[in-house]
């Protein structure tokens, strides 16, 4: 994955955003990671694009003091712009990785993900999609599922929810406490299929990116469990973080008009559906 070069960036590329004191957002080009905990007891959530490995560890070391390494790697899912530099990473830190079972074949070398639909209605970046690798990496030796009952062993704050569509073993965190959501793809805060829209991370509720969104319904049902939860303070893997009033509207009203705001009118995996 890191001999893979992305030719997509956005305005926010290179941006660490405190969410909370302990909850650092970081945007490698189009894509958001996430550096949560405080020194010596932190973990790495998702891995950012191919070739972004020395600015992850570098932007640890700021945040975390010299020769800092997490606790864990946890992912969201295995689509290339949130492992990209998963294998540089692993083989630096050495340390576990966790995520759900349904998504280890995509870690473990034994299954690619289905090509990105560039038939998909959207814009410039859903055409240019093909270029995308969908190939399954191999972490055997650090991965493990993470446990069935919705614990994160790493972060024993927070849970995870299973809320696939965009992948089968997508998941997303919540923290009760303070009711923070790291949502992953399950749904973003920008239009993921158009390219001016990424460029400029002008701020939209919309549902996973569509090019690689494999089951619409599934999708659908993942958001209106996350808006069950009624997060005060949420950030996704694409897009800006977004809190109070404005997330609770916007996800009921993604919700609400599931079909018509983020379901594409036609592509490959709506048609098969």
């Amino acid at each position: 994955m890191e001999d893979k070069w992305i030719p997509a960036s956005s305005v926010n590329s290179g941006r660490l955003a405190a969410i909370q004191p302990d909850i650092h957002m970081y945007t490698v080009q189009i894509v958001n990671l996430f550096f949560v905990g405080t020194k010596d007891d932190w973990v790495l959530v998702d891995a950012g694009m191919p070739r972004s490995a020395e600015k992850i560890i570098r932007e640890a070391e700021k945040l975390f003091g010299q020769h800092a390494k997490p606790k864990a790697i946890i992912l969201t899912h295995g689509h290339f712009d949130h492992v990209g530099a998963l294998e540089e990473l692993v083989q630096h830190w050495d340390v576990p990785i966790y995520a759900h079972e349904l998504e280890l074949p995509y870690l473990t070398g034994k299954r690619d993900y289905p090509e990105p639909d560039a038939s998909v209605e959207g814009g410039l970046v859903a055409k240019m999609s093909p270029l995308f690798p969908t190939e399954a990496i191999n972490v055997t030796e650090w991965i493990n599922a993470l446990p069935a009952d919705g614990t994160i062993p790493p972060m024993p704050d927070w849970r995870w929810y299973h809320t696939p569509g965009h992948s089968p073993g997508h998941i997303s965190l919540f923290r009760p406490s303070d009711r923070v959501l790291i949502a992953g793809d399950a749904f973003v805060t920008v239009k993921q299929d158009a390219l001016y829209k990424v460029l400029t991370q002008e701020k939209e509720f919309h549902g996973p990116p569509r090019y690689l969104t494999t089951d619409w319904k599934a999708a659908k049902s993942s958001v209106a469990q996350l808006a069950a939860l009624e997060p005060d303070i949420a950030a996704t893997g694409h897009g800006v973080e977004v809190t109070g009033r404005e997330l609770n509207e916007g996800l009921h009203d993604l919700v609400s008009q599931f079909e018509e705001v983020a379901v594409p009118d036609y592509g490959r995996y709506v048609d098969d559906q």
